[in-house]
């Protein structure tokens, strides 16, 4: 049977995550993670019962945990720095651009249960700010993996990157997206479906609903491409220009502030490239939060399936007219 994207369903991003560094880390001592407070919301009990050795606790202390990991890879050591997303890119904001980027250290910065995934907890442990915080501090690369096997593969990835990088999971267990076949690289999207009257560039955990929301549009006779930008920075502008000049309109998708993450990347991209075409940014607008589940949320903001494809529709019809 071929291989339909998104309709089988794996498992959580964070399980993979603690699979495959434990598999890392079997056959490398200097591979270590530095976690606080973080082994059971990052799924990493598997991982501290079989090297508790190479495991570092420092506590409710996001700071330290930066400033510790920076240390430890300055001594040459493979570092994880494990956190929820929210506390991580908040609390230990200057720790990472201080110790970890401006010193240049390869600290792979772990950021857990990012998004709106703790739901109901609200927007304390929400972390809709990460990317745009991030985006603007010079030399770390940014990934926030749409499926088990692009998790899998940034974290391999990341292991042997000598400069700094972000990745960020989710909670929910996730569709498998990609075919076997498929080869994955930093900085250069994956496209899961092509079309050519609107394509959805969406990241992480967004990308199954909007693939979703394609194959709802297809049903009506729109060619709709779906593109996974799991390197939010660098960004694959070739892609992006590319997707542009094929398509009729362009939606992009996150899990995030409207402002500073993965649309006015790419809207700066297409403008500073003289590309002019039907845009529109789908994520969280600039108002006190709603509280509800991830996808309690995800359905209020338009990020569901339905709510894509009717903002597809619209943008077709109205031309990029708000």
């Amino acid at each position: 049977m071929s291989f339909i994207p998104g309709a089988e369903q794996g498992k959580a991003n964070l399980d993979v995550f603690c699979e495959t560094l434990l598999a890392l880390a079997r056959t490398d001592k200097n591979v270590l993670a530095v976690t606080s407070d973080s082994r059971g919301s990052g799924k990493l009990a598997p991982f501290v019962a079989a090297l508790p050795a190479q495991i570092v606790e420092v506590g409710i202390a996001e700071q330290n945990l930066v400033g510790i990991a920076a240390g430890l890879a300055s001594a040459g050591k493979i570092v994880y720095a494990v956190s929820p997303a929210s506390f991580l890119t908040a609390r230990a904001l200057e720790q990472i651009k201080n110790d970890v980027c401006y010193s240049d250290r390869p600290v792979k910065l772990v950021g857990i249960s990012g998004g709106v995934s703790y739901g109901a907890l609200g927007s304390t442990h929400h972390s809709t700010h990460d990317l745009a915080a991030l985006r603007a501090i010079d030399n770390i690369t940014i990934i926030v993996p749409a499926d088990n096997f692009e998790t899998a593969e940034a974290i391999q990835a990341a292991a042997v990157m000598e400069h700094p990088v972000y990745l960020r999971f989710g909670k929910r267990p996730l569709h498998h997206l990609h075919s076997p076949q498929t080869q994955f690289a930093v900085g250069k999207a994956l496209t899961v479906c092509e079309g050519t009257d609107v394509a959805f560039i969406a990241t992480g955990e967004t990308v199954h609903p909007a693939l979703t929301a394609a194959r709802e549009l297809e049903a009506e006779g729109l060619s709709v491409r779906v593109i996974s930008m799991h390197t939010v920075k660098p960004l694959d502008a070739d892609t992006l220009i590319q997707t542009a000049g094929e398509c009729r309109a362009v939606v992009t998708v996150e899990e995030h502030s409207v402002f500073g993450g993965l649309g006015e990347a790419c809207a700066a991209v297409l403008m500073q490239a003289g590309i002019h075409i039907p845009f529109r940014i789908v994520g969280f607008p600039d108002e006190h939060m709603v509280t509800g589940s991830q996808l309690e949320i995800f359905e209020h903001y338009g990020i569901s399936a339905s709510g894509l494809a009717q903002t597809a529709r619209a943008l077709l019809k109205n031309g990029g007219s708000l």
